[in-house]
């Protein structure tokens, strides 16, 4: 009878980095930022789309991930922004009160939804801003 050695995983592969960052990553949150910055949107129309396209995240994951970045993009815009006086303090303290609250929600509510339903729900979310945006534009 021969002695098989015990089956484990295999080692996860090695990904290239740069300065520890892993180059894809770096490219999403270029991409994010760029668009952030030059029209109010990141996380979560590019961001998300990208992590779960090209990085292989879960939705959940990719979601939690962008929410993740959102905080030192923001502050670079609003620096930026901010020294050229295109800031309206008062609205931006009312934008962030509520987008605090909402944020509460929105994550208690990602937590509870599945997968798929999530994908459709973000799709048509996606489509619908797209559609208003070329209609109005």
């Amino acid at each position: 009878m021969r002695a098989t050695a015990p089956t484990s995983d295999p080692p996860p592969a090695r990904t290239r980095t740069v300065l520890g960052l892993e180059p894809r990553f770096v490219a999403i949150g270029v991409a994010g930022g760029i668009l952030s910055g030059l029209l109010g949107v990141g996380g979560g129309i590019v961001m998300v789309p990208l992590l779960v396209i090209w990085a292989a995240y879960a939705q959940r994951d990719a979601h939690a991930t962008s929410l993740g970045a959102i905080i030192p993009i923001s502050c670079a815009s609003v620096i930026t922004y901010g020294a050229a006086g295109e800031v309206h303090p008062g609205p931006a303290l009312a934008l962030a009160a509520g987008s605090i609250a909402g944020a509460r929600i929105g994550a208690g509510a990602l937590s509870r939804i599945e997968e798929r339903p999530l994908k459709i729900v973000f799709g048509l979310f996606l489509a619908a801003v797209a559609i208003l945006m070329l209609v109005r534009g």
